[in-house]
C-alpha cells in the first residue's frame, strides 16, 4: 500500500510527490515528526508545557537514534532504517534544536549562528532522508543543501516570523546596513532592508546550484525529492526577490505552474542532468 501523502506544506507534498515508492515512509513520517516537535511552538501553548514536550521530544530522538524508540513516528523512521547504517538518525534532535531556538524568540547575532541553525534543522530533516536514499553521498552535500533550503523558507516569512519575535537576519548584518529590525513586522520594507534582502536572495540561489551541482549525476535520481524541493526554493526565492519590497505572499506560495516546474526538476533529476 502507498503511504499517504504527509499533512505538510505544499513544497515538502510535492517532494513526498516525486519520491521513490521506499522512500515515502520516511518522508511521510519526517514531515508528521517536524510538524509534532513544532507543535510546541504553536499559539496560546504555555511556555512551560512546550519545554517539557521539547525536551521528551530530545529524549525521544535520541531513543530512535539508539534503536529504543516508543513513539509511533520515531518507530516509523527507525523501521525505514532497519538493515542499514542508522547513524544519520543521530541528527533527528536538530530539529528539536530548532525548535527551542524558535521557542525562545532568540535573534542571530552573527551569519555563523544562523548557518548552525539551518544545519541544525538539515541534519534532522535532510541528511537523514539523503543517506537512507544515497548512503554513499557524503554527509556535507545534503547538509549544505539542507541549509539552504532551510534558510528559504525563513526568508519567505520574515514578516510573520518577526510578528511572533523571531528575527530572521543575522544582527551584525543588520547594524552594519544601518537597517532597524524594527522594520521586518511591517512591510513594504525601506530600500535599505529591500536592497540587503535581495542580495541575501541571490546568495540562497547561489548556494542551491552549488550544492546541486554537487551531487552527483549517478546519484540525482535517487534524490528526486530533494532535488524538486531545491528547484522550487530556487524559484520562489526569485519571485520574493522581484516582489520586494513587499513581503513574500505566503509562506509556502505556489504559483500555478509550479506543479508542472515540479515535474519537469524531476524529470531533469531522473536523468542525472538537474542545474539550478
Amino acid at each position: 500500500m502507498t503511504p499517504a501523502r504527509p499533512a505538510a506544506p505544499a513544497t515538502r507534498a510535492l517532494a513526498w510527490l516525486y519520491a521513490r515508492e521506499e522512500q515515502r515512509p520516511l518522508v511521510t513520517a519526517l514531515c508528521a515528526l517536524e510538524d509534532e516537535i513544532g507543535a510546541s511552538l504553536r499559539p496560546r501553548t504555555d511556555h512551560q508545557v512546550a519545554h517539557t514536550r521539547l525536551a521528551w521530544w530530545r529524549e525521544e530522538c535520541a531513543r530512535c537514534a539508539a534503536a529504543h524508540p516508543a513513539h509511533p513516528l520515531t518507530r516509523a523512521i527507525a523501521a525505514c532504517f532497519a538493515g542499514r547504517d542508522a547513524a544519520p538518525l543521530a541528527g533527528l534532535a536538530g530539529l528539536v534544536d530548532v525548535a527551542q531556538w524558535d521557542l525562545a524568540a532568540a535573534t542571530f547575532d552573527t551569519r555563523r549562528e544562523l548557518t548552525a541553525y539551518c544545519e541544525r534543522w538539515a541534519g534532522g530533516f535532510i541528511v537523514p532522508l539523503a543517506q537512507h536514499a544515497a548512503p554513499q553521498l557524503d554527509t556535507r552535500v545534503p547538509r549544505a543543501l539542507g541549509a539552504a533550503l532551510r534558510e528559504g523558507e525563513l526568508l519567505s516569512s520574515l514578516a510573520p516570523d518577526a510578528q511572533s519575535g523571531r528575527l530572521r537576519l543575522p544582527l551584525d548584518e543588520l547594524t552594519l546596513a544601518g537597517i532597524d529590525p524594527r522594520e521586518f513586522p511591517a512591510p513594504p520594507w525601506g530600500p535599505g532592508l529591500a536592497a540587503q534582502l535581495a542580495g541575501r536572495h541571490r546568495e540562497l540561489r547561489a548556494a542551491l546550484a552549488r550544492s546541486v551541482a554537487a551531487v552527483p549525476r549517478a546519484v540525482q535520481p535517487k534524490l528526486r525529492p530533494l532535488l524538486v524541493w531545491a528547484a522550487l526554493t530556487h524559484l520562489a526565492s526569485e519571485r520574493g526577490e522581484r516582489r520586494l519590497p513587499a513581503a513574500p505572499a505566503a509562506s509556502d506560495h505556489h504559483a500555478p505552474l509550479d506543479g508542472w516546474r515540479a515535474w519537469r526538476a524531476a524529470r531533469r533529476a531522473d536523468a542525472g542532468r538537474l542545474r539550478l
